[in-house]
């Protein structure tokens, strides 16, 4: 699978655009501010339905004008594919697919695999839990789509129980309306979590792996899935019961602070190196690697799930590793179409070998390529 072209109109600060692209390597150059990370974003949309940027579809549209486009043609399986995106000040986003307009975002999810690392996703080793829930939930929603629907539906029944909560402490006789809410939050619930345990079981041998050989085998890299309700060797019928059991146990703190205190809503990964939280005692190129280990792995479990490798996007990132990581990241490239944005040249010798393209941005506008 690889992206032939991309066009934009009106999107961020592109005015009108069509871009083709090379099969293998492509890296955009130019100064910040230029609009790089914007076309790596439009990419991101394609295939995700959604920026990685912001949640508000209006900041995608240019500050002049009403509307935006976003046109990707890909080959998939020897297939000509088209995903057209249109953004609307005033209208719900609308898809369509091979000229089909779609009835839900969500049917966006499997035509266009694509894997970004850019300096945001430090967060997932720097920052709270929230950043790794995200990182999981994004993955696996690339490779088994019917998860986002489960996200969603979880996501408000989440919000229901704890609207009621807080009504409970002023009317008592609502406590009896939790049993609803709670049959659903348990069983979707529980589908997540199972999801997720999943994923990282068969994330971590990957991601080990690869973190090995890029560290040369000075550096072991561990990763632990760790669930409120512990449900590492449960079935599924086990969690049902623990969870409603912890539930029940907890309804009155429930009650107290408003909120639901277990779930998979409080779930976190544990990242550690040689035995050390990365997050607490990593140094900033430990915490570099782990994720380019997580994000490679994450492009091994999409091949192994469909077959095809994803698109690869890097964004203003490959010159901050140093030169062990470039050289590993290098010779995955010739496998996986890579998108790579960058202030400045970082053609290395490693790179000599493989076909590529380079374009210079500014101000919206390719102004050659070569």
């Amino acid at each position: 699978m690889h992206i032939k072209s991309v066009k934009l109109i009106n999107f961020r600060n592109y005015k009108g655009i069509k871009v083709f692209l090379n099969s293998n390597l492509n890296i955009f150059l130019g100064e910040n501010g230029e609009g790089k990370t914007n076309l790596l974003e439009s990419l991101y949309i394609a295939s995700s339905g959604k920026s990685f940027r912001t949640n508000k579809d209006k900041e995608l549209i240019n500050l002049n004008k009403n509307e935006a486009y976003v046109g990707v043609e890909l080959v998939k399986e020897d297939t000509i594919k088209t995903i057209e995106i249109k953004l609307d000040n005033n209208k719900p986003k609308r898809i369509k697919i091979n000229g089909i307009e779609q009835d839900k975002i969500s049917d966006i999810f499997g035509v266009l695999q694509a894997v970004i690392f850019s300096p945001e996703d430090l967060k997932i080793v720097k920052e709270g839990p929230y950043h790794r829930r995200n990182f999981l939930d994004i993955e696996i929603t690339q490779i088994k789509p019917i998860y986002k629907s489960i996200l969603n539906d979880y996501s408000r029944v989440l919000a229901q129980r704890n609207n009621l909560l807080k009504v409970i402490p002023y009317d008592d006789k609502k406590r009896k309306l939790l049993f609803v809410w709670n049959k659903q939050l348990i069983e979707l619930g529980t589908k997540i979590m199972i999801f997720r345990n999943s994923f990282v079981n068969r994330l971590i041998p990957i991601s080990k792996e690869i973190h090995k050989s890029i560290t040369k085998g000075e550096e072991v890299l561990d990763i632990s899935y760790i669930s409120s309700l512990n449900i590492n060797k449960m079935d599924k019928n086990t969690i049902i019961k623990n969870f409603e059991k912890i539930l029940l146990e907890n309804e009155n703190n429930d009650i107290e602070k408003g909120s639901t205190s277990i779930g998979p809503h409080k779930d976190d990964l544990e990242i550690k190196i040689n035995d050390k939280d990365v997050r607490m005692f990593g140094s900033q190129g430990q915490k570099r690697t782990t994720v380019l280990s997580l994000k490679l792995a994450e492009i091994e479990l999409i091949k192994q799930e469909t077959e095809e490798y994803p698109i690869l996007l890097l964004d203003d990132v490959f010159s901050e590793l140093d030169i062990n990581r470039r050289r590993y990241l290098v010779s995955r490239f010739k496998d996986i179409q890579t998108i790579i944005t960058s202030n400045d040249d970082i053609n290395t010798p490693h790179m000599d070998k493989i076909d590529k393209k380079t374009y210079y941005i500014k101000d919206g506008d390719i102004l050659y390529s070569k």
